[in-house]
């Protein structure tokens, strides 16, 4: 992502935990820098996608955090998949310094980042948006301002309720259709192009019967966001039993020892 918007001609300045990460980015001409901090002090628009919502919270929130010393005016966009009230306390801490923040978090995964066709979802201000626009046409293809401050995160959250329930399906018609003697390739071209077809069965269905379990998106970080979702519905008020199945049965494949596996891996529980 962050070469995309390298490659469109904006001057980069990154932070990663850990250089080596960022070689690749600093040869094309992107200028490290040392801590967050530095980072903070230095540029206008700041872009993060971080791990856990307490990395969001120590990036954003800690003394050595972007808001303790970015200046006024500087527009502030986090991308992680994250909490709604976590995005929310970033906002109303950011503005007291006029400081505008984005939570716009990402669907598409590593596929949809390297071709700059992710799905980005965005809560905050329509100023800052409208601002954020052209960095986000940089790295994805359907750009959607959600609403008010957290919005982004909520809209996130829905996504990955339809994904982890939608796993489950996926990898029970896979295992159907093997163990009914059918050839699984050969049913994924006819149930992929009708009403059962979603980006899950195209994309990851063909990695399960292939056995293929390296991760496009990792188990422990869909666990994250599936505990998120689980919290943030039961503050709604809203049963979810669907994404209720499908995270006990993610943690039941962590516990084997496969939370830095594809989210596909999940196949293996059904064979």
């Amino acid at each position: 992502m962050a070469g995309h918007v390298l490659g469109a001609g904006y001057e980069v300045h990154v932070y990663t935990r850990t250089k080596g990460t960022a070689a690749d980015l600093i040869s094309k001409g992107a200028v490290w820098e040392d801590s967050v901090a530095a980072l903070g002090r230095k540029c206008r628009v700041i872009i993060t996608m971080v791990g856990y919502p307490s990395d969001v919270e120590e990036v954003y929130l800690g003394e050595g955090g972007i808001l303790a010393h970015a200046g006024e005016g500087t527009l502030v966009i986090d991308m992680t998949t994250s909490g709604p009230d976590l995005a929310v306390r970033i906002y109303e801490k950011a503005r007291l310094s006029a400081i505008e923040a984005l939570d716009a978090p990402v669907s598409g995964g590593d596929l949809g980042a390297r071709n700059a066709t992710l799905s980005i979802m965005a809560g905050g201000d329509k100023a800052a948006f409208d601002r954020a626009l052209p960095l986000f046409e940089v790295m994805g293809k359907n750009v959607v301002f959600q609403g008010k401050p957290g919005s982004g995160q909520h809209t996130k959250m829905a996504n990955q309720i339809a994904i982890a329930a939608g796993m489950v399906a996926v990898c029970e018609s896979i295992a159907y259709a093997k163990r009914s003697g059918l050839d699984p390739e050969t049913v994924l071209k006819s149930i992929g192009a009708g009403a059962a077809a979603s980006w899950s069965l195209t994309h990851l269905g063909p990695k399960m019967i292939s056995g293929n379990m390296e991760p496009g998106f990792y188990v422990k970080h869909f666990i994250k966001d599936m505990k998120i979702a689980v919290d943030s519905a039961q503050r709604l008020g809203l049963s979810t039993p669907g994404l209720a199945l499908a995270l006990s049965l993610y943690e039941k494949l962590a516990r084997m020892g496969d939370e830095d596996k594809g989210t596909q891996a999940l196949f293996k529980l059904f064979e």
